[in-house]
């Protein structure tokens, strides 16, 4: 498994599933096309972007192109990689019939085809530079924005304070937190959110 301190932006959640297998990063979904009219999810790529860096991994595809130039329009140049999959033709497994384009996506593309093209990128190797021990589940629960009662309206307060998705389910949210914040910092954060 490789580790990578840069976010991986992918178009769905079958190509997130795929990728969480060989890499250790946080992944986010754009969910498809859907990216273009999602204010906090763009808004959640540009952070990511800004505090740590974004690899846009879409598929070869006419669509997966055009999620690709749109999330290079909105995110500064010096803030993302890009990595390209070869054309492949073929069909994902759960699938009954080939893509339009007839190409596989990340979701059907082997680990070793993967691993190469984010080597090409540049992007093998890369070490976490956050120190520190990491934010857990069990620090969330804590905080009472997991588990218990009134949870979800807690964590979509906290996340409306840190500029996040308030609909972030709490793995996801997690990904995030420990992808922008030290577990200090993180605690910072939350002791000003509990102040206002």
């Amino acid at each position: 498994m490789i580790r990578l301190s840069s976010a991986v932006i992918v178009e769905g959640k079958y190509d997130k599933i795929r990728l969480e297998n060989i890499i250790d990063a946080t992944i986010i979904t754009t969910n498809g096309f859907s990216v273009f009219k999602d204010r906090e999810k763009c808004d959640l790529i540009k952070t990511l972007a800004e505090k740590c860096g974004i690899i846009i991994l879409t598929d070869s595809d006419y669509a997966g192109q055009m999620i690709r130039k749109y999330l290079e329009k909105i995110v500064p140049k010096s803030q993302f990689q890009s990595v390209y999959l070869p054309e492949i033709l073929g069909k994902e497994k759960r699938k009954t019939a080939p893509s339009a384009a007839g190409l596989l996506g990340v979701e059907g593309t082997d680990d070793a085809i993967i691993l190469a093209a984010l080597e090409r990128a540049g992007v093998i190797g890369e070490k976490c530079e956050k120190k520190g021990r990491k934010i857990t589940k069990t620090d969330l629960f804590n905080l009472g924005v997991s588990g218990g009662s009134g949870a979800k309206e807690k964590r979509a307060g906290l996340c409306e304070f840190l500029g996040l998705p308030k609909t972030l389910p709490t793995n996801s949210l997690l990904d995030v937190l420990n992808s922008l914040y030290g577990y200090e910092d993180f605690i910072s954060e939350v002791n000003k959110w509990k102040q206002e």
